[in-house]
């Protein structure tokens, strides 16, 4: 159980943290209605849901066949998750407030666009951000050597972790409609990233200290 809190917290709070998926949500909702925005949530979902099950069924061929592949499969997720929280730790704050301004530019500049569009933008954005694919892949290295590792385990894990992009970008989606919320995000944005980054950083050192540990 404490590995499904902490497989879920992590995945949570890279959820939270602005990126690429983030700003689309951000574009679309500001630039259409709520209704057609809601095609780039749906999209960003579907490719978080097709990369959790590659994972859970690739890891777990990797795993089967080759422990020490695994081992290095797991150090690389481990430092891909440090170099997230890097990338978190330095970014500025005037980059989350350019990130608003270019959105709200983008609505004068462009037409309203359709949910069929924006689906399949958000499907797109998720399938081609190889970094998707890399945390999932370092998440479920440690979910497929936990001691439970049943089937119920790790069906629970992919439906929390789908469940919870699908919840949350829409919450955000619903939010961003609202001027003020727009302006508490300004303010809010750069400690939020910053928090994701140290707690990414320390699941990331966390992730090579138990690899290490179990490397015989």
């Amino acid at each position: 159980m404490m590995i499904f809190f902490a497989v879920a917290l992590a995945h949570f709070i890279a959820l939270i943290s602005p990126g690429p998926d983030f700003l689309l949500i951000i574009k679309s909702t500001l630039r259409n209605s709520r209704r057609v925005a809601f095609g780039v949530v749906s999209g960003i979902a579907t490719a978080n849901a097709l990369y959790i099950v590659l994972c859970l069924a690739g890891a777990g061929a990797i795993l089967a066949q080759s422990v020490t592949l695994m081992i290095l499969i797991k150090l690389f997720g481990g430092i891909f998750l440090l170099f997230i929280a890097w990338q978190a730790l330095r970014a500025k704050k005037s980059d989350y407030r350019f990130l608003m301004a270019q959105a709200a530019e983008d609505r004068n500049t462009h037409p309203q666009s359709t949910f069929k569009k924006e689906f399949l933008v958000g499907l797109s954005s998720g399938l081609l951000n190889p970094k998707n694919l890399l945390f999932y892949l370092s998440l479920f290295t440690v979910v497929l050597e936990s001691q439970d590792n049943s089937a119920l385990f790790k069906t629970g894990i992919a439906l929390w972790m789908v469940m919870a992009v699908l919840i949350w970008d829409s919450l955000i989606m619903y939010l961003l409609t609202r001027p003020a919320v727009r302006q508490q995000f300004n303010r809010c944005a750069f400690w939020i990233d910053k928090t994701a980054g140290i707690i990414l950083g320390l699941v990331g050192l966390k992730i090579i200290h138990m690899t290490f540990k179990s490397t015989p």
